[in-house]
């Protein structure tokens, strides 16, 4: 077949566009066709992996007391102000940290990535400011960020926590996948306790059971467990279970 011949056949193929123009139903049929086999093509592989997030060294399940800090901050709605996904681009790296990982999600039900920044991400907040800091910010946030809009949360730390359905909540997160064993089920009370008192040989199990958990009375203003300790124990693990050099080291040997 001549080239003269190949272009006559191609054009006169591309040429028959103006029938699915012209037929609505014909469009339609052809665009339902496309949508299928590009659904097709993205759904099926996923059938045969066993999972779409790739394994990270140092992730775990939240500490009760963990759990606790973060189902007051869904409550509250702060994922409203602060988003917890920061973007693998160059002025969101430079500000707030390494970019977020999928695994870094895999134990939260609901995940708190946000779609607004009122507030900064905090993805990456552990360990940035100490528990005082959190403990002013949370009072009264123009004390420590004078140009903060956010409102105050200073009765955080007049409520005592309420742990009567943190043992159910602790098994539901078991129930959907989050690997809580069960001596860290028959532990919920104890480990909860333990996290606020540094000095007791429950805080050496507890860190035992719950790598980098950080021990302490985050709220020493009160006697209680209070909101305002779990909300300030949920906030400084954030950032903190991966140790991301090791993904840095990993893009420098290539």
């Amino acid at each position: 077949m001549t080239s003269s011949t190949q272009a006559h056949h191609g054009g006169s193929l591309l040429s028959k566009h103006h029938i699915l123009e012209r037929n609505p139903i014909l469009l339609v049929i052809g665009i339902l066709i496309m949508v299928a086999i590009g659904g097709l093509v993205e759904i099926v592989p996923l059938f045969y992996l066993k999972s779409t997030i790739e394994a990270v060294e140092g992730m775990r399940p939240y500490t009760p007391l963990e759990l606790a800090g973060r189902n007051i901050y869904v409550r509250e709605g702060c994922y409203l102000c602060h988003s917890q996904m920061i973007r693998s681009l160059r002025d969101e790296v430079e500000r707030y940290g390494h970019f977020s990982l999928a695994a870094e999600s895999m134990y939260d039900h609901p995940f708190q990535w946000g779609s607004k920044r009122n507030g900064p991400d905090i993805a990456r907040v552990g360990g940035k400011y100490t528990d005082s800091w959190h403990v002013a910010h949370l009072t009264n946030p123009r004390s420590v960020v004078p140009q903060s809009i956010m409102p105050s949360y200073g009765f955080l730390f007049e409520t005592p926590l309420d742990t009567r359905a943190l043992v159910a909540n602790v098994a539901t997160n078991r129930e959907v996948g989050v690997p809580y064993t069960d001596d860290q089920m028959a532990n919920v009370m104890n480990d909860l306790k333990a996290q606020v008192n540094p000095d007791t040989p429950e805080a050496a199990a507890l860190i035992k059971r719950y790598p980098k958990a950080v021990v302490r009375k985050f709220y020493p203003g009160s006697p209680e467990v209070t909101e305002g300790d779990a909300v300030i124990a949920y906030l400084q693990m954030l950032g903190t279970l991966v140790d991301f050099k090791q993904f840095d080291d990993k893009a420098n040997l290539r």
